[in-house]
Order: C-alpha cells, then structure tokens, then sequence
C-alpha cells in the first residue's frame, strides 16, 4: 500500500521568484488591476504600512521565502518519495470555458509544460517566468495507474471526482504545478499526481468544509492503493492575495498548527474569491494531513503598495509525531 510520508505547502506568487529590486512591477500591476479600487484602498490601509515598503524590509522578506522554498526543496529529496501529490488550481491554463471541474486528478500518461510565447507575457511577471515555465516544453514523469487509484478510490468514498486523461492542444499544465516542478524539486525530479480544486471560478467552488473532507477522502485513497509507494502531497497557492488579510491568514495558520478543523472549515467563504481563493488547496492538505504534525516554516506578509496589496506568503510542513 501507499503511504503519505511528508506533507508540505508553499505559496507560488510571482513575488517569490521575483528580486526585490523588481517588486515595483507587480506594484504597478495592482495599480493598474481593474478588478482592485486602488485609491479605496489606499484610504483603509492600515497604519504603519510605510515601513513595510522600505528596500531593506523588502529584501530580507525575499531571503526569508528563498530560505523556506530551498527547506522545502531539500525535505522533498531527502523524503525518497516516489510520488508527490499536488493539491493545486488551474486558472484557465489547463481547463477554459468547456469545462471547470469542482475537484479532478489527472491521469494521463503524459504531463506537459508549454512555455508560452515570450510576447504574451505580461511585462510584470516576466521576471518570475522562470519559476512558472520551463524555457523550452518539458515532460513530466508520471504514474497513471497509481492517480487512476486514486480517483477510483475517492469516487467510493463519495467524491465525484473528474480525470483529466489528456491535455488539449498546446495547453499546459499551471503555474500551481509548475511551480513545485521547478521550485521544489531542483534536487530531485519526482512523478507528479496533480489533483485540482476550482478555488477561483464560479459558480461550483467547493467550500472548505468540502476540501477539508476531500483532503481525508485523498488520504484514505492514497493509503487504499495497491503500489508501493512513498508519497509526498504538496498544497500550492495562497495566502491572502491580492490585498492581503493578515487576520485570514492567521486563522488558516492557527488551524494548522492546532490541528483545529474548525477554524479550517469556518473559513468565510465570501473572503476566498480572488487569490484569497487557493487558501482551499491548504485546507484539502490539511485534512490529507490530519493524522500527522504541522509546521510553519514562516509567514510573510509580503506588501507591496501603499493600498496593502501583495501576497501573505506562507511556507508549511507536515511530519509523522
């Protein structure tokens, strides 16, 4: 049978992957984002945000993530996973209007990364891109038989999951994946499972009481199968973003660390719309690892305006008691 050895989560902003130096662009990309009204915002930042923004504030906050991602890069290798299984979303990379599945595991015999064309990039975020895509198409390993398991499992225990058995032309797998790929396995190259929650679209996002349940349903599927295996599960995404929510995210945190359930599924769901949105991913990892012990390896509120926007950057382990 398969065993969850390790658990880890991470966020994926661009910050992350972007030097300091280069944080202006994505602060200019919130002033110019027309779903954010900048000047309201401005208006209810809370005090003291100045200091928050100064270059050598900035910086050590960058040295804190780049710390943390190499952490989890090096538990990751030093796991002797022979899977990881990655609770992430696609926000139209993968899937488009046809269809936006609730929950789905991809089974394909074949995972591709397309790097985009450089043109489309917008300007802010080429900076980061390295952390997104590969320079050039990359396949990814991957285990078939071991997701279809998975899936069958899990649609037993009351989840009607969908699969992903093929990638439609010249779509690629998302930044939520990529990421772990080229962030957390610099080490070591593992067959990935992705597992999908739709955290950002209406008008079928699941609540995080049904992630949190999911999250058990993934690890009873995981401990059902018949292979071998030692299993990582990565949660990719969040914190709070775009503005970010301290106090949100210290509930997410708190429910981790005290193995609190409660404060994981009370989550108000009107808060998780936008990037708020992946906080579901942790929640699903939360209750994949129920039975075992969570560490945060560090928050940080990494703002980027004068309006409070960024991204409540957050790195956590789980480990066997």
């Amino acid at each position: 049978m398969a065993k969850i050895v390790l658990g880890l989560a991470s966020s994926h902003s661009p910050n992350v992957s972007t030097a300091p130096d280069l944080w202006k662009l994505h602060a200019n990309r919130d002033r110019r984002n027309p779903n954010l009204d900048f000047a309201a915002l401005v208006k209810a930042a809370p005090a003291g945000l100045a200091a928050q923004l100064t270059p050598d504030v900035i910086e050590r906050k960058y040295a804190e993530c780049q710390q943390a991602i190499d952490d989890l890069d090096r538990a990751l290798a030093e796991s002797e996973a022979d899977a990881v299984v990655v609770i992430g979303d696609d926000q139209r990379e993968l899937f488009l209007d046809e269809c936006s599945p609730a929950f789905a595991i991809y089974t394909g015999a074949e995972l591709v990364d397309f790097p985009p064309d450089p043109a489309t990039v917008d300007p802010s975020h080429a900076p980061a891109m390295w952390s997104r895509h590969a320079s050039a198409r990359e396949a990814y390993p991957v285990l078939p038989d071991f997701a279809r398991a998975l899936t069958q499992t899990i649609c037993r225990d009351g989840f009607d999951v969908a699969t992903v058995g093929a990638q439609l032309e010249a779509r690629s797998l998302g930044h939520a994946f990529t990421f772990v790929r080229l962030r957390m396995m610099t080490r070591r190259q593992i067959p990935m499972i992705p597992v999908f929650i739709n955290c950002y679209y209406p008008p079928n996002q699941p609540t995080p009481e049904r992630c949190f349940e999911f999250g058990r349903a993934l690890r009873r599927a995981i401990g059902a199968a018949p292979q071998d295996l030692k299993v990582a599960v990565v949660a990719s995404g969040g914190l709070s973003h775009f503005v970010i929510d301290e106090a949100l995210d210290r509930q997410v945190i708190d429910g981790l660390v005290g193995k609190r359930r409660e404060l994981l599924t009370s989550l108000p769901v009107d808060k998780l719309n936008s990037g708020n949105s992946e906080i579901r991913n942790w929640v699903a990892a939360a209750g994949a690892m129920e039975d075992m012990r969570a560490h945060m390896l560090t928050y940080v509120p990494a703002y980027r305006t004068e309006a409070g926007t960024g991204c409540g950057m957050a790195f956590a382990r789980w480990d066997r008691a």
